[in-house]
């Protein structure tokens, strides 16, 4: 009888389990970055015929990017008490389940971008798993230089989103990626600090893991905080953005930097939480200013 309800449980919280395998929280800025970099790499009027097309395929590579990362990771997972609860580590799912599942989403969010953009697009979508699943991935265990090789597939949305519109990786996407590849910096290192116990336990080599003070942790907090507030300025520089996005910028740049001043001051968990919240909320005001910022220079 037990067994006969257990297996009721499952069937029934199944597509929630698929859910989940493609972590919601990340493709929210998934999304945010690629319609940011759709727009900013839009020439007149936009294509929203193409918008769709691009959030649909991009949304699509990157779940399933993420299904078989857990897929991979199934026993670190397991290991980890925030991510025991996941579908594999809890038996939700079988790894067969998230391999299929995984592969099928790549594969058919990628035809997607290819055919409902352009192939650029669809190439850089591919890039982005394969660098995350290739790379980054096997050396989470290994090294703790696996957080700048995977800040660079994690930088790629904006990437995704320009090719799509403009059909080339000019200047303007590149400046995008910059951004992005230093924003996960401080973003990842907050996260990192916070459950440096459970990485230890699980093998994965983050920065806190053997830096038990948090010394260089907390410096490359503050010291990437404080090059973010230069680099989120670039467009403004490279002509991409008005001086008034370039004041925003920095006063947004200037407060996540005193965010990573403050939680280097006392390097609690708690404070370590609030700086990730702080990025979490930074990039997302940055790139709807950039945005807001063409649409009042158009007007």
């Amino acid at each position: 009888m037990s067994e006969t309800r257990v297996d009721s449980f499952f069937a029934i919280d199944k597509p929630w389990a698929y859910v989940v395998l493609t972590k919601p929280d990340v493709t929210f800025l998934v999304v945010v970055t690629t319609v940011s970099g759709f727009y900013l790499g839009s020439a007149g009027p936009l294509d929203w015929i193409r918008l769709l097309n691009t959030l649909g395929g991009t949304l699509l590579v990157a779940g399933g990017t993420a299904a078989l990362n857990q897929y991979v990771e199934r026993e670190v997972d397991a290991r980890m008490r925030r991510t025991a609860a996941r579908p594999l580590p809890s038996g939700q799912l079988q790894p067969r389940e998230a391999l299929a599942f995984g592969t099928t989403c790549i594969t058919l969010g990628a035809l997607w971008l290819g055919f409902g953009a352009n192939w650029l697009s669809a190439l850089v979508a591919l890039s982005t798993t394969a660098l995350y699943l290739g790379l980054y991935t096997p050396l989470k265990t290994r090294t703790t230089f696996s957080t700048p090789v995977g800040a660079i597939p994690g930088a790629l949305p904006p990437i995704i989103g320009w090719a799509a519109a403009h059909g080339t990786l000019s200047l303007g996407a590149w400046v995008l990626f910059a951004i992005l590849f230093v924003w996960q910096f401080p973003h990842f290192m907050a996260i990192a600090w916070m459950y440096r116990e459970d990485y230890m336990r699980a093998g994965v080599r983050m920065l806190p893991v053997i830096d038990p003070k948090g010394d260089r942790t907390f410096r490359q907090i503050v010291m990437a905080s404080a090059v973010l507030v230069w680099v989120s300025a670039l467009p403004s520089v490279v002509g991409m953005a008005s001086l008034r996005y370039f004041f925003g910028a920095l006063i947004l740049g200037m407060l996540l930097l005193q965010a990573g001043l403050w939680a280097n001051r006392a390097r609690t968990n708690v404070r370590a939480k609030w700086l990730m919240h702080a990025t979490v909320v930074h990039i997302p005001l940055l790139l709807i200013w950039l945005v807001l910022d063409r649409l009042m220079t158009a007007r």
